[in-house]
C-alpha cells in the first residue's frame, strides 16, 4: 500500500498543473493533501471525479483561501475525525484523522510560525495538542501514522543553510526539540529509516531559484510508532513531482 502526503499550497493552482496527471501515473492508495486553500462550493469538478477512485474527506478552514486539508483514500475509512479537541486549532481545518483496521492515519497541516511570537507560540500549542492525540491513539493499542507538512527541519542535514536560519522559525531549538519529543517517545521518522542522504528537501521557496539550486528543508513527513515500523518497506521524497513549493513524501506499508 503506498500512502503519500504533499503540500500543494493551493489545490485550485495545482489542478492547472500537473496534479491529475500525477493521480493517474503514480496511483497511491493514500494521499493527505494539505493547504488546500478553498470552501467546498470551490472545489474543482475535475477533482470531484476522482470520487470514482477514492473516498473522499475534507476539513476547511474558515477563513477563505487559507490553510485545510484533505484526504483521498482508495480504502474506506472505519471512521474519520476532524477535530483536535481545541476550537483554535479546529477553526483552521488542519487535521484530518482517518482510523483504519490497521492504524490510525494522522493528515495535517502544521502552522508556520514565522509571521510573530503569536503564532510560533500556536504552532508549539499546537505541537502538543498533537503529541497528545498521537500518546492517547497508542495508549488504546492503535498503530499511529501521522503525515504531512511539519513546517519544522529536524536536523542540519535537513536544510541547505544551517547556520543561516537558526533563529528562524522552522529551525528554532524549541521547534526541533519536539521532534527529538517524538523519537524520545518511540516514534520513527521513516525517511531517515531508509535514507541518509543530505540534500533530500521537500520544500523551495520561490524565491531566488532555490528549487533549480536545490536550495531547500525537508520539513514533510510520516512518522509512525516503532511497533509499526517493521510493516514500512520503503520511504520516499518524489523531487521530480512539480507543481507546488512541496513535493510529494510517502511511505510504502506492507
Amino acid at each position: 500500500m503506498k500512502l503519500v502526503s504533499w503540500n500543494v499550497n493551493g489545490l485550485r493552482a495545482v489542478m492547472k498543473k500537473n496534479f491529475l496527471e500525477y493521480i493517474q501515473t503514480d496511483q497511491p492508495d493514500i494521499l493527505g493533501i494539505q493547504e488546500t486553500k478553498l470552501q467546498q462550493e470551490q472545489i474543482p469538478e475535475e477533482f470531484l471525479a476522482l470520487k470514482k477512485k477514492y473516498n473522499m474527506y475534507w476539513n476547511f478552514a474558515e477563513r477563505k483561501g487559507y490553510s485545510g486539508v484533505c484526504l483521498l483514500t482508495k480504502r474506506e475509512p472505519e471512521s474519520v475525525e476532524y477535530s483536535m479537541g481545541e476550537e483554535r486549532f479546529d477553526s483552521e481545518g488542519r487535521t484530518i484523522i482517518a482510523h483504519y483496521p490497521e492504524f490510525t492515519l494522522i493528515n495535517s497541516y502544521f502552522p508556520n510560525g514565522k509571521m510573530s511570537e503569536e503564532r510560533l507560540q500556536y504552532k508549539l500549542d499546537f505541537y502538543d495538542r498533537m503529541f497528545k492525540i498521537m500518546q492517547d491513539l497508542i495508549e488504546t493499542g492503535k498503530n499511529v501514522l501521522v503525515c504531512g507538512d511539519y513546517n519544522t527541519a529536524h536536523k542540519e542535514i535537513d536544510l541547505a543553510n544551517p547556520k543561516e536560519n537558526e533563529d528562524i522559525s522552522g529551525f528554532l531549538p524549541i521547534e526541533r526539540k519536539w521532534l527529538d519529543k517524538l523519537i524520545d517517545n518511540g516514534y520513527v521518522d521513516t525517511f531517515r529509516e531508509f535514507d541518509q542522504r543530505a540534500e533530500q528537501y521537500s520544500w523551495w521557496t520561490y524565491r531566488f531559484g532555490a528549487r533549480r539550486r536545490n536550495i531547500g528543508w525537508r520539513i514533510d513527513y510520516f512518522f509512525v510508532n516503532k511497533d509499526f515500523l517493521p510493516r514500512v518497506k520503503n520511504a520516499f521524497i518524489q523531487q521530480d513531482i512539480m507543481g507546488s513549493d512541496h513535493c510529494p513524501v510517502g511511505v510504502e506499508v506492507e
